[in-house]
């Protein structure tokens, strides 16, 4: 019954809507056909079920047909032997043949033949009387008399007898049904003198039967040809001897024939059965197998089940994917309804909310739709610009409100005639707006007309215009106007006059923006290009480059005066003091001149050459201006080779590639001990030989090839100095450039480890440039590695802003005084003071101090009477090797042991007795310390310059470590307290 959803859904399906009626109909037409090909397979598989069990059956009966002749064949095999046996033995009367065969010779003849084919069974040998003379299978043969039955007497008694008789009967012996096979022995005048038998009960036949059953309700059959049935499975006690053959006359054909396939209803049970039969070749017998037509279809009845489930599943989800289908186009329907309607609200909505006006024209110039926008844009009343009035009424009416200023006509004509074409074009209004209006053609010959105020979008373009060619901070023309005006000039330069391109650097910026902050930076910008601005000539072009570089092109050159002029404006300005939110600031800068067609006639390499000129203004110390010069692109191509090399050389592996670390050695000036060493790059270039840290620090630091260098020195340091002694720190320079890394402290702390350093031996050496480029973050890094024990020095203390901030904000551990405070501490108006003031500082911060490049004994005396800690420099060693630095660990302990040993056995007053040749006189404290520490090598010393003199035994120089104090040294600092020029005095 269908609900009222269905009856709802069939109306809409089949009255409402064409496309949704077709596809019911198909979806009935494909149930329909699901159902008409279910019933033809069903019958095509019923067909072949049957056709497959009938040849089942017949395969059957051929096996049988096959394998019980030749069983009987090899029976036959064996009469044919023992009849002429009979004959070849001369046996051609019956007593002869009841003697002759009767005896246990015999026997055992017929059980020999009877062992080579067990399948046979036993043979009997029966005379003319009917009584059994011998037997194959038991010996004496039992007394048993065959003479009534009717195989003995159709052999006796009628000539015409086949020779092999086959026939069912009950036996004597086992009571049971018995079949048997015999054989006529006859003598040679033809009188009957025996028979030769075999006895085969059915049970035998129907045991392989079952062997080869074809399932339930299947029957096997042996049956002879005259219709009397042999054996049968499943066995019949009732059925076995029974004739069949006086049934039906189908039935009886099926005795007649070697071969029959068929179907009749069985004289057994009365069923319908499939019926396959086929007669044995050499011998009366027909082997049946039959099978019920129920038993046949069996598997049929599964497959038609699931074939009908198939089918019915697919016509239910076929009809129920169809209603599924026509809801839902039914329901979009709906929605497309109620989407249509709520869009043409959108559309309302969003026409009269758009910020163009928009008008609608159908072919007739009639409008059609009209926004609100349009009306608000000109004033007009929606009584009279609305749909159905002429393009040429509101043009009237645009006319009369004061928003039209041309002529109607000309204007209505002028705009009709390009309708059909998309077109543009831009009006302006009497209160000066800019109106934008845009023709769209339409397909049915109207238009679509948009109107939009873009004065606002024309100043923002001409504010962008302004801007892709001026700097926004300075308002002077930027890098793209630049080259735009100089590629003018390049063009049009005369050929008595040149250009001068002026590069201009602004001298430490940078430093005003960390300090002051860029609000102030950029203040001074903004004065700076003012500035230059006043003093450039009129002709000339002064523009910003970008960052703290400026530029000014200074057209019509004649004469170097004219540029030498303009650039002494240029210094006079930018020198002046600036006075920018509050702060009284002064700057200078390093300019860069290049002149065209003199240096080049190209855009860019007139700009390369101007660049490379201010760089070597830069190298010159700053505050200066160089023109460019050809030598100076040469030098930039060997900076670039160098950085190239550097970069091969850290692909190769650092120490492949050249690189190498030194160790120069800190010496403590209150005992002489080594206290540390710091760790220093070298670079051995393959062709250039040993590299100067000066040339090739600064561009790994350019390229951040620093960091990649930094962590592998710091690796192999720390590797080397875990092989040194416990009480030798190692000291390793940190750039700042490192820093910003983030992961600093990550390396060091992974370096230790690898090395199994101790934290508190390594120390890290960094300049104030760490902190003043970002102090906060640098001193967060800091602080963690104070954390985990790794020492701080603050190195090159006093050379940069000296910001003692940074003493209070960090505990530093050790503070490096730089070498242009040592080199004139011994003077007059030297450095002493200051020296002696970082130390105070020092040593009120609990810090100990290093001072550096420490060359002659003057300084070092100096410096141990300022208080200093340590130093380090050429005095004492140059930085060396890493194998080279374990010997002189080595033998500076081994001085130090033999100055304690010489302390306690000489005077000191015969070491007083050392002099300097050339030199002021050393301190007795100093000779007593220095002669400890040089006794051994002063020995090695007298012994080769005696050895020189000839005083020699032997082939050794003859001289007593007594002897010594009466030598006259002479020592200069190059000499490295150990490389000594001796006399003898």
């Amino acid at each position: 019954m269908m609900t009222r959803f269905g009856s709802r859904l069939f109306d809409h399906a089949f009255v409402r809507s064409g496309p949704i009626r077709w596809l019911v109909v198909g979806g009935a037409l494909l149930i329909a056909a699901i159902a008409i090909g279910s019933v033809l397979m069903a019958q095509n598989f019923r067909e072949r079920a049957l056709r497959n069990s009938s040849r089942e059956l017949e395969n059957t009966v051929l096996l049988l047909a096959h394998h019980f002749d030749q069983q009987l064949q090899d029976f036959a095999v064996i009469q044919k032997d023992f009849v002429d046996h009979v004959r070849t033995t001369g046996i051609r009367t019956v007593e002869d043949y009841r003697k002759r065969l009767a005896g246990e010779d015999v026997h055992r003849m017929l059980r020999s033949k009877i062992e080579a084919l067990p399948y046979i069974g036993g043979v009997n040998i029966i005379d003319a009387e009917g009584n059994l003379i011998n037997s194959s299978t038991a010996w004496p043969a039992p007394k048993v008399n065959v003479a009534d039955r009717a195989y003995f007497r159709t052999f006796k008694y009628d000539p015409y007898s086949p020779d092999v008789l086959i026939e069912p009967l009950h036996s004597r012996i086992s009571g049971a049904w018995t079949v048997l096979i015999v054989r006529r022995i006859v003598g040679p005048n033809g009188e009957f003198l025996g028979v030769v038998g075999r006895g085969i009960e059915p049970a035998n036949f129907e045991k392989f039967f079952a062997s080869v059953v074809l399932g339930e309700g299947a029957t096997i059959s042996m049956l002879h040809r005259d219709g009397t049935l042999l054996a049968r499975y499943p066995h019949s006690s009732e059925l076995m001897g029974r004739n069949f053959k006086n049934g039906t006359s189908a039935q009886q054909r099926v005795f007649g024939l070697d071969h029959f396939a068929g179907r009749f209803m069985s004289p057994v049970d009365g069923e319908d059965r499939l019926i396959s039969s086929r007669a044995l070749p050499h011998f009366p017998i027909l082997m049946m197998a039959t099978t019920t037509r129920a038993s046949a279809l069996t598997d049929w009845r599964e497959q038609i089940g699931i074939l009908i489930s198939v089918a019915a599943s697919s016509a239910l989800a076929i009809a129920g994917v169809l209603i599924a289908v026509v809801r839902k186009l039914l329901e979009q329907h709906r929605l497309s309804r109620e989407r249509l309607t709520l869009e043409k609200q959108r559309l309302d909505r969003a026409v009269n909310n758009m910020t163009q006006g928009l008008l609608l024209f159908d072919a007739e110039q009639r409008l059609v739709v009209c926004n609100q926008r349009y009306l608000e844009m000109y004033g007009l009343s929606a009584e009279i610009v609305k749909p159905g009035s002429s393009f040429h009424d509101i043009i009237a009416h645009r006319k009369a409100t004061g928003s039209f200023t041309g002529d109607i006509d000309d204007y209505v004509v002028r705009v009709l005639k390009g309708v059909h074409t998309r077109n543009s074009m831009v009006v302006d209004t009497s209160d000066g707006r800019s109106i934008h209006i845009l023709n769209e053609p339409l397909t049915d010959g109207g238009w679509v007309a948009t109107h939009e105020d873009i004065t606002e979008r024309r100043r923002i373009e001409e504010r962008i215009t302004h801007l892709a060619h001026y700097d926004a901070l300075t308002d002077l023309p930027n890098r793209t106007m630049f080259h735009e005006h100089l590629r003018e000039e390049l063009a049009a330069v005369g050929s008595d006059e040149q250009i001068a391109v002026h590069y201009i650097d602004i001298d430490e910026f940078k430093g005003v923006n960390d300090a002051l902050g860029h609000l102030v930076g950029d203040e001074l910008l903004k004065s700076i290009a003012a500035s230059l601005r006043r003093c450039a000539g009129p002709a000339d072009f002064v523009a910003r480059l970008g960052g703290d570089e400026f530029a000014i092109v200074q057209s019509a050159v004649t004469s170097l005066d004219q540029v030498n002029e303009l650039v002494a404006r240029v210094f006079a300005a930018i020198r002046a003091p600036f006075d920018c939110m509050g702060h009284h600031l002064t700057t200078d800068a390093s300019i860069g001149i290049a002149l065209a067609p003199e240096h080049g006639t190209a855009l860019d390499q007139v700009l390369k050459n101007a660049d490379m000129a201010m760089y070597a203004a830069k190298s010159a110390g700053r505050r200066t201006y160089r023109f460019f010069e050809p030598e100076m692109d040469a030098k930039i191509r060997e900076s670039r080779q160098l950085e190239s090399d550097l970069r091969h050389a850290i692909a190769q592996g650092r120490r492949d590639g050249g690189l190498e670390v030194y160790y120069q050695p800190c010496l403590s000036l209150k005992d002489d001990r080594i206290t540390g060493c710091e760790a220093l790059v070298r670079w051995r270039h393959p062709a250039r030989g040993m590299v100067s840290p000066a040339e090739f620090i600064p561009i790994a630091e350019d390229t951040g090839l620093i960091n990649e260098i930094g962590e592998w020195v710091l690796a192999t340091a720390c590797r080397d100095a875990a092989n040194w002694p416990d009480d030798i720190r190692l000291a390793v320079n940190v750039s700042p450039v490192q820093f910003k890394s983030g992961t600093l402290a990550l390396k060091i702390m992974a370096a230790l480890a690898a090395s199994n350093l101790p934290a508190s031996r390594l120390e890290l050496e960094i300049t104030e440039a760490v902190l003043i480029r970002d102090d906060d973050t640098a001193l967060a890094i800091l602080h963690q590695l104070r954390a985990i024990g790794v020492r701080i020095a603050l190195d090159d203390f006093g050379t940069g802003y000296s910001s003692l901030s940074y003493l209070h904000r960090f505990p530093f551990d050790k503070i490096k005084i730089d070498r242009c405070f040592v080199d004139d501490i011994g003077g007059p108006d030297g450095s002493a003071s200051i020296v002696q003031a970082v130390v105070n500082l020092a040593a009120a911060r609990r810090m100990t101090t290093t001072a550096e490049g420490v060359e002659t004994e003057e300084q070092q005396r100096l410096l141990r009477a300022l208080g200093c800690s340590e130093m380090q420099g050429y005095l004492f060693s140059a930085a060396k090797p890493a194998d080279k630095v374990l010997e002189l660990f080595a033998l500076h302990r081994s001085r130090l042991a033999q100055r304690g040993g010489a302390k306690a056995r000489r005077p000191r007053g015969e070491l007083g007795r050392t002099s300097v040749v050339g030199t002021a006189a050393f301190p007795e404290a100093f000779l007593e310390t220095y002669n400890a520490c040089l006794l051994e090598t002063l020995f090695q010393g007298v012994s080769r310059a005696m050895k020189a003199n000839g005083q020699v035994v032997d082939g050794h120089a003859q001289i007593g470590r007594d002897e010594l104090p009466r030598l006259t040294t002479e020592v200069h600092p190059s000499d490295h307290f150990g490389m000594l020029r001796l006399q003898q005095g």
